[in-house]
């Protein structure tokens, strides 16, 4: 926390999240969402849960209707904050998330329209006064590196024409943004997650490069800084083709999606490890649970609703593409209910 933030400036919000805790859902929730006989039981549970804008007869509107369920969750949330950097590390990702957006539909001549989301820092508006993603960075008040992230993704794309070189650039910058940002916190609880999400991130990066044949200094291009396992020590694993990637992650709370990740490259399921890795981030910040208020609970709880809205997804895109029960239930992510 800064010195000018205690954790007892959180005890508002803190009993606020308290109580919305027993809204989110249950695995029993879920487990009748996925054993629902047809779309009108379904539309009849998610009104019973509160999600009653969800509409599963139109599985192509529930991106954007859960969007707007999560935009509408932060705003409430934000008014209570006393520091906004909280809520910061929860919208950081949707703005280089539409950076990514801008630059494909430029690199496709069309209009970014529904691909941006309306989550970050950065207002729809603004985007939609820079036009094309090259022009972010000479917005005046663009926050972080974003403006730098869109200058180097658009320069990128524009000389290779590869969209995934342009990605690997911008996620740097935002991964960057993200650190500092918990940094300017002093939460010591909050850089920690941040910290688990890059050690997470470089986890599932080295084993999709080995499982795709790509050697050391292809990895060595891709890994992000500021996480709490090396890139050194990531790059050494690499070069022994993956030997050593339980161990090294053996004392970590990615132990579990280490196991998984080295399991994938012999053929293991890439769909668990991907889970466990989620899961991972969900137990670290369960145990904030335990502290009565602070940064900390409030911070699990807005997890717990990505975590829920995910679950959401998976579920109703799963049913409306007939996708088995059984299948649906092994792709959900742990929650803390």
């Amino acid at each position: 926390m800064s010195n000018r933030v205690k954790d007892v400036d959180y005890l508002a919000v803190s009993a606020r999240v308290r109580a919305m805790e027993n809204d989110l859902l249950t695995t029993e929730q879920y487990e009748q969402l996925i054993a629902a006989r047809d779309n009108d039981e379904e539309a009849k549970l998610l009104q019973s849960f509160g999600y009653g804008q969800l509409e599963p007869r139109h599985p192509e509107a529930l991106d954007a209707d859960l969007t707007a369920a999560r935009a509408e969750m932060l705003e409430d949330i934000a008014n209570s904050l006393p520091d906004p950097a909280t809520l910061d590390v929860f919208k950081i990702k949707y703005d280089y998330h539409n950076v990514k957006a801008m630059l494909k539909a430029d690199a496709m001549n069309v209009s970014p329209g529904g691909m941006l989301a309306g989550l970050g820092r950065v207002k729809d508006e603004m985007l939609y006064e820079a036009g094309h993603a090259k022009n972010l960075m000479e917005l005046i008040d663009m926050p972080g590196y974003l403006g730098i992230a869109a200058h180097e993704g658009y320069e990128i794309l524009s000389t290779t024409r590869d969209p995934q070189l342009s990605d690997i650039a911008i996620d740097r910058w935002y991964f960057r943004d993200l650190l500092e940002t918990a940094e300017r916190s002093d939460s010591a609880f909050l850089v920690g997650y941040v910290r688990l999400q890059i050690d997470a991130v470089n986890l599932r990066t080295l084993v999709r490069t080995l499982r795709m044949g790509k050697n050391a200094d292809f990895l060595r291009g891709v890994l992000v800084e500021g996480g709490d396992v090396g890139t050194d020590e990531l790059l050494r694993v690499s070069m022994n083709t993956g030997a050593g990637l339980a161990e090294l992650y053996a004392p970590t709370p990615l132990a579990d999606a280490a196991e998984a990740g080295a399991e994938a490259l012999h053929g293991g399921l890439l769909t668990e490890f991907e889970k466990r890795c989620d899961n991972a981030l969900s137990a670290y910040l369960a145990d904030a649970r335990l502290i009565p208020f602070g940064e900390e609970p409030v911070l699990a709880f807005l997890a717990a609703l990505e975590t829920q809205y995910t679950n959401l997804r998976i579920i109703l895109m799963g049913r409306a593409a007939g996708v088995p029960g059984d299948v649906i239930r092994a792709r959900l992510r742990a929650g803390y209910v």
